[in-house]
C-alpha cells in the first residue's frame, strides 16, 4: 500500500497539473471503488477550480470552491498526468480533466476512493479521527510518550494507528523502529522517554529518506510521471528475512504481528 512518502511523492508530482485548474470533465469507467463514486459525480465536480492540494495522511485532498475531492490511492492505485485522449487500459478506472491534461486513476485491486465532500473537509468521517502528522512539529517525543502510557500493544502496532500517528505503514514502522534499535513487539507502554525521542527522530528521518529516495516502487506504485522510486533499495530490514543485518551481520527475523510481517534484527532491536 502507498505509504506517507509515496502518497506526498504524488501530491508534489501533480501539484502543478491541477492547481489553479479547472475540472472540464470527468470520466467514471468503474464506480465501484472501495466506497461507490458518486453517481452524481460530473454534476458535483465539473466547473470546480483547484485552489489548494495538500495531504492528510494517506489522503488526497483537491481543495476547490464549495467543498474537495477526496482522493486515497488503497492497496495498489497510482494517479498519473496523462493526456486526456490516452486510451485507458484496464484498471484504469477514473479520469479527472483539466482541458488538455487529464489526472488517470489506475486501481487493480479497486481499493482506493474518490468522493467529494462539501463544506469542512476535515469534519468528514473519513479524516475526521486521524491522529498527528509524522513530519509535523506535533509529533515529538512528549506526544509519544503521552500516548503510549497504559497501551500493552506493541508500538509497531501502534506507529501504524492512523488515529495517533497518520501515514506510518508497514514499511516504514519496520525502517523506523530498526533505526531506533526498538523490537517491534515491545510494549507501548514500556517506552521511556529517550526511547521515544529516539524513535520520533528514527520515524522524521526514516520518512524524509524516502521522500528524497522517491518513496518505494513495490509492485503497483509509480510517480505521477510513471517513474519509480528506490527507497526499497536501502531498507535495513523490511522485506529482507534471512539476509544480513546490514549494520551487524546477524540474520535478520520475520514474525507476525497484528497480521502483518514484522522484520527485525534480534540484535540490533531490544
Amino acid at each position: 500500500m502507498p505509504e506517507l512518502p509515496e502518497v506526498e511523492i504524488t501530491r508534489r508530482g501533480i501539484e502543478p497539473f491541477v492547481l489553479g485548474k479547472t475540472i472540464t470533465s470527468v470520466a467514471v469507467r468503474n464506480p465501484n471503488l472501495r466506497r461507490r463514486v458518486p453517481r452524481n459525480f460530473a454534476r458535483l465536480v465539473v466547473g470546480r477550480v483547484v485552489k489548494r492540494l495538500v495531504r492528510r495522511g494517506k489522503y488526497l485532498l483537491l481543495e476547490c470552491d464549495g467543498g474537495s475531492l477526496i482522493l486515497h490511492l488503497g492497496m495498489s492505485g497510482s494517479l498519473r498526468v496523462i493526456d486526456p485522449g490516452t486510451p485507458p487500459r484496464e484498471h484504469d478506472h477514473l479520469d479527472l480533466v483539466f482541458g488538455g491534461t487529464a489526472l488517470r486513476l489506475r486501481d487493480p485491486r479497486r481499493f482506493g476512493v474518490v468522493l467529494w465532500s462539501a463544506g469542512d473537509v476535515s469534519r468528514h468521517p473519513l479524516l475526521a479521527r486521524l491522529g498527528v502528522e509524522p513530519l509535523g512539529e506535533r509529533f515529538s517525543p512528549e506526544f509519544l510518550y503521552r500516548a503510549t502510557r497504559g497501551r500493552d500493544v506493541g508500538v509497531k502496532q501502534l506507529l501504524m494507528n492512523a488515529s495517533v500517528v497518520v501515514g506510518i505503514g508497514n514499511i516504514y514502522a519496520n525502517e523506523s523502529l530498526f533505526r531506533a534499535g526498538i523490537h517491534p513487539r515491545t510494549r507501548s507502554g514500556r517506552l521511556s522517554r529517550a526511547r521515544c525521542e529516539r524513535l520520533v527522530a528514527a520515524v522524521k528521518d526514516t520518512l524524509l529518506a524516502a521522500l528524497a529516495a522517491g518513496g518505494s516502487s513495490l509492485r503497483d506504485f509509480v510517480h505521477s510521471d510513471g517513474a519509480s522510486g528506490y527507497f526499497q533499495q536501502h531498507y535495513y530490514v523490511y522485506d529482507r528475512a534471512a539476509l544480513p543485518c546490514r549494520v551487524c551481520g546477524a540474520a535478520i527475523r520475520v514474525a507476525r504481528q497484528g497480521q502483518r510481517s514484522s522484520f527485525f534484527c534480534a540484535t540490533c532491536q531490544r
